[in-house]
């Protein structure tokens, strides 16, 4: 049993070892790992030993240690040996590999019927004069003249939701036509409430966490001594990835957010500057059609928020970059979707991923970058922590799959949290024909932003990266309502309900998940 445990010990630092050669940050530990061994501290005579003290007492462990957490993170081998080959996790159902494809298809449809009807090409060469102006007015694109009157989203979140509402399990017989709007006939595993509150129970138990405070906490209360020792406490273990995600579940102090999230997402392994510039010159050569879709999401949506319209200039510039991202592309290796091929303009004429990094926007896409742009005043940084957190999370928001972090997981997660626990909610709605989802999907499918105050959303996000998880989102929804329940049961219209719960400005995010894990629901 020993031979067969250092066996395996071995294997897996072997393929640790091999996986770390692959890494983006190898060469650069690499480097400091060299200039360690060549080193005082090093004696030839006592070479291992001496290296090893020294790996130790310096950083190196900890920047090895960070690496292995990135790396278990990104192949997601929770429960599997590392030594084993990846098991790539591409979707077992084919029905919903089929509403996929199907749905890629007529993503594509829209897009090309999109570039007929505006008269434009998908991709072209940006003249000389063009590039000179955009590279000028660079930092202030809101300035850069392009026109979008006839523009329109490719789709909209609706759009996407009515994909959803018709899927069906060829193995499961409907009853009844009243049935085709329900989630229950797809055989999703999701957690229960009582799964839920224990992997949440630090969340649950927790009397000192930032952010459980009123919205208009007072000068010299005693969050504020409570914020200055996080910050302290902060500052000590913000350069470790697995201490930062412990640190994370308490809160994040402000002044710490970005890098805390930064060094739990890898981003800031990844913060090359070189590489931002390079993005940037791609979006100054090519013309594409994404362009000004984003240019007018951003224009729909940030700058019509009064919680995001001063960032407008630098929303164009990291969106524009994450479009030229080709790294971005990962994404689809654990997945059944597949990025748009089409045909761009260039000698020779070709076929290729449209738009480079895969992504084609929603209407409503930017506001996944929003609420990054409170926490870093350089665009490297910001850049890369939105990238890390869109391949970590947000991608599995407007795909199909039977993911339990997927959208569709997510919903089946809602509905099923709000029947089990709020009965007078769901029977309400159920009697006056009411999909509850319809009520939740857009806050699901855009994680909240947009309709929480920035701090309450960060401070939801803050536990999305801590957790490790999207599964807070359908929890908050339920959450949400159940705190407005009163009001609920006094309307019933799908109107009457959106204009209720259109304002959340004065909910406190933490306050209500807490209270959810802590007991059951009243209802």
């Amino acid at each position: 049993m020993e031979e067969l445990k250092d066996n395996s010990l071995h294997l897996t630092a072997d393929k640790l070892a091999e996986e770390l050669h692959n890494m983006d940050n190898f060469n650069r530990f690499y480097e400091d790992f060299q200039v360690l061994a060549a080193s005082h501290d090093v004696s030839l005579y006592e070479f291992k030993n001496n290296l090893v003290q020294a790996v130790n007492k310096g950083n190196m462990e900890t920047n090895l240690r960070n690496a292995i957490f990135h790396w278990l993170r990104n192949h997601e081998n929770n429960q599997q040996s590392v030594i084993r080959d990846e098991i790539t996790s591409r979707e077992s159902l084919d029905y919903l590999k089929k509403a996929q494809i199907t749905w890629e298809k007529r993503i594509q449809k829209s897009l090309e019927s999109l570039c007929k009807e505006i008269g434009i090409n998908s991709s072209c060469y940006r003249s000389r004069g063009d590039q000179e102006e955009m590279l000028q007015k660079w930092n202030e694109l809101s300035t850069y003249n392009t026109s979008l009157e006839r523009l329109r989203p490719v789709y909209a979140p609706k759009d996407f939701l009515e994909v959803l509402f018709s899927l069906h399990n060829p193995n499961y017989r409907m009853i009844s036509d009243d049935m085709i709007w329900d989630f229950t006939y797809l055989p999703l595993k999701v957690k229960t409430l009582s799964e839920l509150r224990y992997h949440y129970k630090d969340l649950a138990t927790a009397d000192l966490l930032l952010g459980l405070s009123t919205l208009t906490t007072g000068a010299g209360s005693s969050l504020s001594q409570g914020e200055q020792d996080r910050i302290i406490r902060g500052e000590e273990a913000h350069q470790d990835s697995p201490l930062c995600r412990e640190f994370l579940k308490l809160g994040a102090p402000r002044s710490l957010r970005g890098r805390l999230w930064s060094q739990i997402l890898g981003s800031n392994a990844k913060s090359s500057e070189y590489d931002y510039l390079e993005l940037k010159q791609r979006v100054l050569h090519y013309d594409i059609l994404i362009d000004k879709l984003i240019t007018k999401d951003v224009q729909l949506t940030a700058c019509n928020d009064d919680q995001y319209f001063v960032f407008e200039d630098v929303l164009y510039q990291i969106m524009l970059c994450f479009t030229r991202d080709t790294g971005v592309l990962s994404v689809f290796n654990s997945s059944t979707s597949r990025p748009i091929l089409m045909w761009l303009i260039s000698k020779p004429l070709k076929e290729t991923t449209y738009p480079s990094n895969g992504i084609i926007p929603f209407h409503g896409f930017t506001m996944y970058a929003a609420p990054v742009c409170y926490l870093f005043n350089d665009p490297v940084p910001l850049y890369f922590t939105f990238r890390a957190f869109y391949q970590r999370y947000w991608f599995r928001l407007h795909k199909i799959s039977s993911h339990p972090q997927g959208i569709l997981g997510l919903c089946i997660l809602f509905q099923r949290l709000l029947q089990r626990h709020e009965t007078k909610i769901w029977s309400h709605f159920m009697s006056n024909n009411i999909h509850p989802i319809r009520v939740v999907f857009k806050w699901l499918i855009k994680g909240f932003s947009g309709f929480l105050l920035p701090e309450q959303l960060l401070n939801l996000w803050d536990m999305i990266l801590a957790y490790d998880s999207l599964e807070v989102l359908p929890l908050l929804a339920v959450a949400i309502l159940s705190f407005r329940k009163d009001n609920l049961l006094q309307v019933n219209t799908l109107p009457n309900i959106e204009s209720l719960l259109v304002d959340l400005s004065s909910l406190n995010v933490l306050s209500l998940l807490q209270f959810t894990l802590k007991g059951p629901i009243k209802m």
